[in-house]
């Protein structure tokens, strides 16, 4: 069910133990799934195992981006499945090369 995303909105997997903090959301409905199954609200009971191909990983502390990085989040709890915006898989966002000083 696709929802509208806002910045600092919190979700987490229905399907392992991976919680994250929206940075950056695109306009419109989209929707964000872990382990190949939608997430959910930080209340919220799930119950299962993530797909064999959405069962990537995620790491504590790594920020995620779509391919247009127009969708950032920040991984607040490390989990066995992967992220993804509409099916289409998220990756670590790379961090920026700072200019030589020479």
């Amino acid at each position: 069910m696709a929802a509208v995303l806002k910045a600092g909105s919190r979700f987490k997997s229905a399907v392992c133990d991976t919680q994250v903090m929206l940075v950056k959301a695109p306009a419109g409905e989209h929707v964000l799934s872990c382990g190949g199954v939608e997430m959910i609200a930080p209340t919220a009971t799930g119950g299962g195992t993530p797909a064999p191909e959405f069962a990537g990983g995620t790491m504590i502390g790594k920020r995620y981006v779509n391919a247009d990085e127009s969708l950032e989040v920040l991984c607040t709890k490390g989990g066995a499945g992967s992220l993804a915006l509409n099916g289409e898989a998220l990756q670590v966002k790379q961090a920026k090369q700072l200019p030589s000083s020479d």
